[in-house]
């Protein structure tokens, strides 16, 4: 697989740039190589987000320079391809961390028995907030990070509570 790699120099001054360039790779799943010097999978929607960055790069009177690039020999792509992975894993742990927090949240309302449609509101929010960071990082795993599909089915899960939770609302204002 070919690589995109992106090494830049930015002022020292404001550090919000430096800020914003870092979390703006984080965001898009580039993996750090070394200092300032970041690389992607060149395919899927990761040469627009590259472009994105050196955007932010040279609006902060920086200065960015984009390679293509091939991993000389299979050990060299295969540590690059488990980087990548592995700030996936990282990523998708977050995410089931996240389901359980979901899960545990609607526990406790039913627990306290909080059957308002104000609270399943903002948890239909919180659940499509999970929605679209499974998608993003999805998009992201293009070698399939072991922790995917437990992701998957925890969403899934979360889902489900979400349904059962609004059943609850529901009974509770149609005998009110």
């Amino acid at each position: 697989m070919d690589w995109v790699v992106l090494t830049y120099r930015l002022p020292s001054e404001p550090s919000r740039h430096r800020v914003a360039v870092w979390r703006e790779l984080r965001r898009i799943g580039a993996v750090p190589l070394q200092q300032a010097t970041w690389a992607v999978p060149a395919q899927g929607g990761f040469a627009d987000a590259i472009s994105r960055v050196v955007e932010l790069i040279e609006r902060a009177e920086g200065d960015a320079i984009v390679f293509d690039a091939s991993p000389h020999g299979e050990a060299a792509a295969a540590r690059l391809e488990a980087r990548f992975s592995e700030e996936r894993e990282q990523e998708w742990k977050e995410f089931v961390a996240e389901c359980a927090k979901f899960d545990a949240e609607i526990a406790h309302e039913i627990q306290i028995e909080k059957f308002t449609a104000a609270e399943l509101d903002e948890e239909e929010q919180n659940l499509d907030r999970l929605r679209r960071w499974f998608r993003e990082l999805r998009t992201r795993d293009l070698f399939g990070a072991p922790s995917q599909p437990d992701a998957e089915h925890r969403l899934k899960e979360c889902s489900e509570r979400l349904d059962d939770y609004a059943q609850q609302v529901f009974e509770h204002g149609a005998s009110t």
